[in-house]
C-alpha cells in the first residue's frame, strides 16, 4: 500500500497516476500511498541520453521536457542525425524522440530524404555508424567505373568512382556500375565463306571502351554482347565480298574498314572502339595444301628465272669479252700471258717462242 520511490542525482522520475503523465520527479526520496494501484513512477537515467518510453507522447505534449531535453518529432520526409559529446552517434528515422542534455552535448541536424541522394561532409563516420543501413542504402561505385544512377526507373545522373548514400522508403533507387576503362573483346571462331565460296575461319579482336556510359546501359542490355554481334556483321559483310586471294593481299584494308564499320555502328551504343584487328585465318586442309603447292611453284618458277638470267648474263659477258679479244691481239696475248702465269703456278712449264709469236708456235707442258 505504501511505495517508497528513490531518485538519485542523475536520475530523474516520470510520474504517472492513472495512466496519466502528472509531472518529472527531481532527484530525493519519495513516499506514496496507492492501496489501489493507481501511482507508477518510472526512474531514468540522465546519464543515457536517449529517453525510450512507450508514452513519450504524452509527456512531450505536457511540456516538462522544455529546456531540459531536445525532442525531435521527424516527418515521413525528415530523417535526423544526431552527435553526442562531439561524436556522431547514429541516424534517426521518422518518430518521435527526446534527448537528456544535462549530463550530454547532444546536437542534431534534421535531413529532408525528398532528395535521395544523402550528401554530407561526415558521411564516412555516419555509414559507419549504427543502425545506418537502417535507413540509408550505400552504394559504392569501384574505381575506373562509373556509376549511372536511376531513380523510380528514370535517368538521373552518372556518378564518378566513389561512395554515395541513399534515403531507404523514399524512391526506388538502382546504380548500375560500368566499366569505363579500356576493354578487349575477343571474338573467336567465325566460319566466314568468301566470294569464291572459300570457307575461313577468323578470330578478331576490338580494343574499346564505355564513351557514354547512360547510353552503354539504356540502350540495349548488354553493350558488350551487342560489340560482339557487329563485329560479326561488319566481319562477314568485308571478307563475304573478296574472293580469297583479294582478302589474303589486302589484310590491312579489311582491318581498317572494319574499324570505320564498327565506330559508325557502335557509337549510338555509347562505346568507342580505339582498335581493331585480325588475329589469326585459318584455311581449310586441302586449301591450305593447294595454296602451298601454288606457293611452291611460284618460288620454284622464280629461281629458275633467276638462274636463267644469271646464265644470259654472264654468256652475254663471254661474247663481249671473246669480241674485245678479237679485236685488239694485244690484249690476245695478255690474256695468254695470264693462262701461262697460272698454269705456271701449279706445274712444269716449257715454253718455245718463235719468230711468230705463241700463236703459231708449239706449247708443252710439262
Amino acid at each position: 500500500m505504501i511505495k517508497l520511490v528513490k531518485i538519485h542525482s542523475y536520475e530523474v522520475g516520470l510520474y504517472f497516476r492513472d495512466g496519466e503523465f502528472r509531472e518529472l520527479l527531481e532527484p530525493g526520496r519519495y513516499w506514496f500511498v496507492d492501496p489501489l494501484r493507481r501511482v507508477r513512477v518510472d526512474v531514468v537515467s540522465l546519464r543515457a541520453p536517449w529517453l525510450v518510453h512507450p508514452k513519450l507522447d504524452l509527456i512531450v505534449k505536457s511540456g516538462v521536457l522544455v529546456n531540459r531535453a531536445k525532442v525531435l518529432d521527424l516527418k515521413d520526409y525528415e530523417r535526423a542525425l544526431v552527435w553526442i559529446d562531439g561524436r556522431f552517434s547514429h541516424v534517426l528515422p521518422p518518430g518521435l524522440y527526446a534527448y537528456w542534455t544535462a549530463f550530454c552535448d547532444v546536437r542534431t541536424e534534421v535531413v529532408d530524404a525528398r532528395n535521395v541522394r544523402f550528401v554530407h561532409a561526415d558521411l564516412p563516420v555516419i555509414v559507419k555508424s549504427q543502425a545506418a543501413e537502417r535507413v540509408l542504402e550505400i552504394v559504392t561505385v569501384p574505381a575506373g567505373h562509373a556509376g549511372v544512377w536511376f531513380r523510380d526507373g528514370s535517368f538521373v545522373e552518372v556518378l564518378p568512382a566513389g561512395r554515395y548514400a541513399f534515403w531507404r522508403n523514399i524512391a526506388d533507387v538502382k546504380v548500375v556500375p560500368v566499366d569505363t576503362r579500356e576493354l578487349i573483346l575477343d571474338v573467336a571462331g567465325q566460319e566466314i565463306m568468301t566470294a569464291d565460296k572459300v570457307t575461313l575461319r577468323l578470330n578478331a579482336l576490338v580494343t574499346y571502351r564505355v564513351a557514354d556510359a547512360r547510353l552503354a546501359v539504356s540502350v540495349v542490355d548488354d553493350a558488350r554482347q551487342a560489340l560482339y554481334r557487329e563485329t560479326q556483321l561488319v566481319l562477314r559483310a568485308l571478307v563475304g565480298a573478296r574472293e580469297l586471294d583479294g582478302f589474303l593481299a589486302d589484310k590491312d584494308g579489311v582491318v581498317q574498314e572494319l574499324e570505320q564499320g564498327l565506330r559508325r555502328r557502335v557509337l549510338a551504343l555509347g562505346l568507342e572502339v580505339a582498335t581493331a584487328g585480325i588475329r589469326d585465318i585459318i584455311l581449310p586442309g586441302e586449301m591450305k595444301d593447294l595454296l602451298n603447292k601454288v606457293t611452291e611453284a611460284k618460288k620454284a618458277a622464280e629461281a629458275n628465272l633467276i638462274v636463267r638470267r644469271e646464265e644470259t648474263a654472264a654468256m652475254r659477258s663471254q661474247a663481249n669479252t671473246a669480241r674485245l679479244l678479237q679485236d685488239n691481239p694485244t690484249l690476245m696475248r695478255l690474256r695468254e700471258l695470264e693462262v701461262l702465269e697460272k698454269v705456271a703456278a701449279s706445274a712444269k712449264l716449257s715454253v718455245v717462242l718463235g719468230d711468230k709469236g705463241l700463236t703459231e708456235r708449239v706449247v708443252n707442258v710439262l
